[in-house]
């Protein structure tokens, strides 16, 4: 049985903490912004981006890997060709639930995430609309 849009919704929020890989300096961009939405509902979150020490008040890592905690779910914001390499990285850290934010999702990267048994949501669902995400 293959689960709802919300289902896979509920099951990536029941969780704590987040990863927003693709996580950006930049308040202009989406991996700002879905990094601020984490923070403006008071949920555990962690930046990823190789090329920031800080982002937001908050530690950056490099990677997934450097995390200081097994996240539950991530936020993905990077080009396409790249997500496929973020799934393969989740699914060896033991990370269930990926989000694909518009514009980071990618066929191939989806159906891999599938074949390794991860929540993966892509497509028309923005974490911002379903958090509610206020410009500040």
């Amino acid at each position: 049985m293959s689960m709802t849009l919300e289902d896979k919704i509920s099951a990536f929020l029941d969780g704590k903490p987040h990863a927003v890989v693709g996580a950006s300096t930049n308040r202009e961009k989406y991996g700002n912004k879905i990094l601020r939405v984490y923070q403006q509902n008071n949920r555990p979150v962690h930046p990823v981006n190789p090329r920031a020490s800080e982002i937001g008040g908050l530690p950056a890592y490099p990677d997934l890997g450097s995390l200081p905690e097994t996240p539950h779910g991530i936020s993905v914001i990077t080009p396409p060709k790249i997500t496929r390499s973020i799934v393969e990285e989740a699914a060896g850290l033991g990370i269930k639930h990926i989000w694909m934010q518009p514009g980071a999702e990618f066929p191939e990267a989806e159906a891999r995430g599938d074949e390794l048994g991860i929540n993966i949501i892509a497509g028309d669902a923005c974490l911002l609309v379903v958090l509610g995400y206020q410009e500040t």
